[in-house]
């Protein structure tokens, strides 16, 4: 069971991916056709898996994939599920109505057609662009997304997971400031204060994996 201080759901949701009226990704995308391009192609007939290598490349409407090696299968019912592995792998889709996009990172992307959610694998990374101006991200070691309701949920992987700029491995969210929101620049001749350095809270255990010493 994941520990709840490694689970960011509603209230980063909210924070990041939910302005009011709430919006949701391009909702034609999910009746477009899928294009791949890649390098070469191996079909597997009886388990009907097709796998591409090379500079992959896969669209469908708004969405842009890109990866290493790509895996897919189609399910009776014609819904489409996709594998795909990279250093890293991406993918990036429009939301409706407004020229916003969401665009995600890891190192292995799992695709869900049926229930149409993305999961972001080891260093993920999902962020919000308005048009292509970086605005909210965050950063864990798995990140599910939903596309249809634009709600996610992030776990942390403890020291596992740890990169130089987050030693720690935990969940770590950027919020950017809205437009007319930035502070006043000081005085002329005053030196702009130092921002106190981020300091975790003592009252929160120790991130999965962690021995907290």
């Amino acid at each position: 069971m994941i520990p709840a201080r490694a689970v960011v759901t509603a209230i980063a949701a909210c924070l990041l991916m939910a302005p009011v009226p709430p919006l949701h990704a391009e909702r034609a995308d999910r009746n477009k056709p899928i294009n791949i391009e890649a390098d070469t192609l191996r079909y597997d007939d009886l388990r009907q898996v097709s796998v591409f290598t090379g500079n992959v490349v896969l669209t469908k409407g708004t969405i842009l994939l890109r990866a290493d090696r790509l895996e897919m299968r189609q399910d009776a019912e014609g819904f489409q599920y996709g594998q795909a592995n990279g250093s890293p792998a991406s993918f990036r889709q429009k939301r409706d109505g407004v020229e916003q996009f969401v665009e995600g990172y890891g190192q292995q992307i799992d695709y869900d057609g049926r229930t149409e959610t993305v999961k972001f694998n080891n260093k993920a990374l999902l962020r919000r662009l308005d048009r292509d101006r970086p605005a909210d991200e965050i950063h864990g070691n798995v990140i599910v997304y939903d596309s249809r309701t634009e709600y996610f949920t992030v776990e942390s992987g403890g020291v596992k997971s740890a990169t130089p700029s987050n030693p720690g491995g935990r969940v770590r969210v950027v919020i950017q400031p809205k437009s007319g929101d930035t502070p006043d620049p000081p005085p002329p001749g005053q030196k702009p204060s130092r921002p106190a350095p981020i300091k975790p809270d003592e009252r929160i255990g120790p991130p999965t994996g962690g021995s907290g010493r």
